[in-house]
């Protein structure tokens, strides 16, 4: 039995023997480099990565299947393009980001729109960075530039992954695997940590991992006055929205698991849905070089005891119009989402109590459109016509009580000269004067009031209606009835205070009605008052007119429009009254002259 042991050792260290000068033989030894020199890289080997935190470790290797120590292997700079008949997106290898999510239906300046806005450094959205919500947010922690190793599953799945060395000791490997679907704004996104046998944990300063987004979503925009065309950040929790109020100094930190949050410009948002155990969502705008804003968006996983960890998100990237984001609460998408709330995302921070009347407007501007001719600059000139007919009979019933008003005024008049010490005696003579000649003094503007809602209603439509964006009116001037037009424009000098880089027309064609239409609706009783008539017609404008200059053309054309309808109106209404005036004049029974009395002395006296 000894004999057979010791013959079998010896043959085990010569088949061992054998193997390592073969293996010396194939990948021969580099000579240790001479003291104070550092070795110099072997063409086609790398070392693990170590994930930034506390503590940096020196990288391990990888075991191999053989138990030889292998390295990672260093993979060259790879772009992989997903096309579908909405998207066209840009993945890069370089931490299996997206660098450029186009949609192809939708053109900004000739071209698809770009969601995905970078600064002056290359844009990494979607990265992972190994540390807690707070340091990534800062800056402090960011995504290491390493590429990952790239598996095309189908024409529409990419799957990226990557070797790590983890600060306790050990390796792990980290995939992210994108899925797109045909026809959708909306992928998936899948990110594992695995350890195998060397990491049971993954706790990067009280995180796994945190997915950063940024620095901005498209299209691009200009930052105008009393404009909603900035960034908003909002999430949605127990069937709520909620605005969250970020600034540089203040990011936002929402820790009660929403059920998705979002970035949301004036037409376009990014909707994230994580699918995952728990998580913390964090909003920033920390500024980025070479852009005038930023908005960033952050997804912080917790510390993971396990050596294994998967997780789910889905993204949706695209219009805010509700034709798009209604699918994910019918249920009828490729993701089986529904009742999920984005859908409100579409008239986020509208007054809702007024949201069947804008839906109302918003149903005759497209049917206006598709009806008549396929200009939305004429749709809403025919919307404005049909809003000042129905409206006429409130518009006539005003200028009546005014002119009522007018009638009663010199008896008013005299109840208030007579009861001037005495207020509530004159408030008790008023209201029955009220009473005998059966005048309700809110009938003139009453029916005014009733009309603002209408005005706001018109507002929001013309701030919020996606088909407007792009939609041209006038070619040459009116190009985009979404933003305000110009007849000159300089990208070098801007007006100092003001801001303005640009001369418009339609401000100065509202001016010029909204003076017209003051010289017409003007009463006697403000031509009686010149203090009055001047606010009236000239301060008011001039105000509407600073406060307007940078509106969307669209709202300019209604409002210039419905200036110069209400004048037609108003002319109309008050020949109306002069010819009831007349009739009522010529019905009324004569009033007898003043009789003449002789007084003494032989002067004559009138006798009332």
């Amino acid at each position: 039995m000894e004999k057979r042991t010791l013959l079998a050792v010896l043959l085990s260290m010569g088949v061992m023997l054998i193997f390592l000068m073969i293996q010396d033989s194939i990948n021969p030894r580099q000579p240790a480099p001479p003291p104070g020199e550092q070795p110099h890289e072997i063409p086609g080997q790398a070392q693990l990565p170590v994930p930034q935190g506390d503590i940096a470790p020196a990288p391990l290797l990888e075991a191999a299947e053989d138990g030889q120590a292998a390295v990672a292997e260093a993979v060259p700079l790879q772009e992989v393009v997903i096309t579908t008949e909405r998207i066209r997106v840009v993945l890069s290898n370089a931490w299996g980001s997206i660098t450029s999510f186009q949609l192809l239906n939708h053109l900004e300046r000739g071209q698809p729109v770009e969601m995905i806005l970078a600064g002056d450094n290359p844009t990494r959205a979607f990265a992972v960075a190994f540390g807690n919500l707070e340091e990534v947010m800062a800056g402090r922690i960011s995504p290491q530039e390493r590429n990952f190793r790239v598996r095309r599953v189908t024409d529409l799945i990419v799957e990226f992954s990557q070797d790590f060395a983890a600060p306790g000791g050990g390796h792990f490997t980290m995939t992210k695997r994108y899925e797109f679907q045909p026809n959708e704004y909306m992928f998936q996104l899948t990110i594992g940590l695995d350890g195998g046998h060397s990491v049971h944990s993954f706790n990067f300063q009280g995180a796994a991992y945190t997915l950063a987004f940024g620095p901005q979503i498209g299209p691009t925009f200009t930052r105008l006055d009393g404009r909603h065309d900035y960034r908003n950040f909002i999430v949605h929790r127990d069937r709520r929205l909620r605005n969250e109020r970020v600034t540089e100094r203040a990011p936002a930190v929402i820790s009660n698991l929403p059920r998705w949050a979002a970035i949301v410009g004036q037409y376009f948002t990014l909707v994230a849905m994580p699918l995952s155990r728990t998580y913390d969502i964090g909003f920033s705008v920390r500024s980025e070089a070479g852009l005038s804003d930023a908005a960033r968006m952050y997804i912080s996983s917790p510390a993971f005891t396990g050596s294994r960890l998967e997780e789910s998100f889905l993204f949706y990237f695209g219009p805010k119009n509700h034709q798009n984001l209604v699918i994910y609460e019918r249920g009828d998408n490729a993701f089986g989402q529904s009742d999920t709330g984005i859908a409100r995302l579409a008239t986020a921070g509208n007054i809702l109590i007024l949201a069947p009347l804008e839906a109302g407007l918003k149903w005759l501007l497209d049917f206006f459109y598709t009806r008549t001719i396929p200009n939305y600059g004429v749709a809403i000139i025919f919307l404005t016509i049909f809003v000042k007919l129905i409206t006429f009979p409130l518009t006539k019933k005003a200028s009546e009580g005014t002119m009522r008003m007018q009638a009663l005024a010199p008896k008013i008049k005299e109840i208030q000269e007579r009861n001037k010490g005495n207020p509530q005696r004159m408030n008790a003579e008023m209201g029955e004067f009220y009473r005998r000649e059966g005048y309700n003094p809110l009938s003139g503007c009453l029916p005014m009031l009733v009309q603002l809602p209408i005005f706001i209603a018109m507002f929001q439509l013309f701030n919020t209606h996606f088909d407007l964006r792009g939609a041209v009116f006038i070619p040459g001037w009116i190009i985009d009835l979404s933003v305000p037009e110009y007849i000159v424009m300089s990208e070098t000098f801007s007006l100092p205070l003001l801001g303005w880089n640009a001369l418009r027309g339609l401000p100065f064609l509202y001016v010029a009605s909204q003076l017209l239409y003051g010289k017409v609706i003007q009463t006697p009783a403000q031509m009686g008052n010149p203090m009055m008539m001047k606010m009236m017609l000239y301060v008011m404008p001039v105000m509407f007119f600073f406060i307007l200059y940078n509106m969307p053309s669209g709202l300019l054309v209604y409002w210039t429009m419905s200036n110069v309808l209400t004048m037609v109106q108003q002319k109309s209404i008050n020949k109306y009254l002069a010819r009831k005036k007349a009739i009522a004049d010529a019905s009324a029974p004569p009033v007898p002259p003043p009789k003449l009395v002789i007084a003494p002395g032989g002067k004559k006296k009138k006798r009332k």
